[in-house]
């Protein structure tokens, strides 16, 4: 099964309307599901869209979210999310990071009280629309346990990072081997997880999604991932008056207050000195790159073949997510078999 963009919008935002949810809330959060899904991240488009549902039963995604400013000078802001959408929120933040960073050059916007918000990537990529830099990080549940420990004490961490330009220059990666939500994704497969990916609670190797959730998910690069991810917890816990460690739950687990932070950083690359001339300087060095090899790929471009893949063909539905989205469908009477196509 399949479902195209528009039809994923269109029944993005009609669940969420049935629900309560502002029509702000509705764009928003529809508009990083289909990025992620479009990008190829489809362990946090419609596949972790139940998962937001839950939170919303729960009560710990609000409805009715405002965000409240707490501190603030020219080039800073701290946020509390007030437990909004993480998609709002994060849109909302990083908006205020762009603004001050076209005022004043460079803005570091940091949020906490807020929930689960897709992939990293969208919200960098909004800096770069405004011929900004886009720098994203963010914590999440204990996934990875420290380099010679076997308790989960650290996040999957993701980082993006964007480079306006001609081309589209994005890097937006889980400082773990893998995101936490494609083993999510494996486990409602049925899928066996790679070598390396993951160790029980053990500390054992395991190939099982679900002992992989039980236990820990390995970093990246050994001792470098492990210490980048141990470094946004402190940016993305601790600076922005968030969790951290054993005290960020919500975003593996919808029915649990979620209290991870997440840090917005924006620069204006005009401030340094003439945009177009850095714009063209960037993209020689992307084809001095290019020249090195006919293979060669710069961060961004499987995204690009990715999206232009989806657009055209739609987003493919495994049986189990179906299931999961004709449920909630049937319970608000929304008829799934008018959005999704074999």
């Amino acid at each position: 099964m399949k479902i195209m963009k528009d039809k994923e919008m269109a029944l993005v935002k009609e669940i969420l309307a049935k629900l309560g949810a502002s029509e702000e809330d509705q764009e928003l959060v529809a508009e990083a599901t289909i990025d992620a899904d479009l990008k190829g991240f489809t362990s946090h488009g419609l596949g972790r869209f139940p998962q937001y549902l839950l939170s919303i039963e729960s009560g710990t995604i609000n409805l009715k979210e405002n965000i409240t400013i707490e501190k603030e000078t020219p080039a800073i802001a701290l946020i509390n999310g007030n437990s909004g959408f993480g998609q709002a929120v994060s849109y909302k933040a990083m908006q205020i990071a762009i603004k001050k960073a076209k005022d004043v050059g460079i803005a570091c916007v940091g949020v906490h009280n807020t929930n689960h918000f897709g992939v990293t990537g969208f919200y960098s990529d909004l800096a770069l629309r405004e011929n900004c830099i886009g720098l994203v990080l963010a914590n999440t549940d204990p996934a990875i346990a420290p380099l010679g420990g076997r308790e989960p004490l650290i996040g999957t961490n993701p980082i993006a990072l964007g480079i306006p330009s001609d081309s589209y220059i994005t890097v937006d990666m889980a400082t773990s081997v893998t995101a936490r939500g494609k083993i999510i994704e494996s486990k409602r497969k049925g899928l066996d997880l790679p070598d390396g990916w993951a160790l029980d609670k053990d500390g054992n190797p395991t190939n099982d999604p679900e002992a992989a959730l039980e236990g820990s998910i390995l970093p990246f690069g050994g001792f470098k991932g492990y210490a980048l991810s141990l470094l946004i917890e402190i940016l993305t816990g601790p600076l922005v008056k968030a969790g951290y460690g054993h005290g960020v739950t919500g975003t593996a687990s919808p029915t649990k207050d979620c209290t991870k932070g997440d840090l917005y950083v924006v620069i204006d690359p005009s401030k340094f000195g003439d945009f177009d001339e850095f714009k063209a300087d960037t993209e020689d060095f992307i084809s001095q790159v290019r020249a090195t090899g006919e293979n060669v790929a710069i961060p961004g471009d499987l995204e690009v073949k990715r999206i232009a893949d989806a657009e055209e063909n739609g987003v493919a539905i495994d049986e189990k997510l179906y299931e999961q989205l004709k449920g909630i469908c049937d319970d608000l009477d929304i008829d799934i078999d008018s959005y999704v196509e074999e």
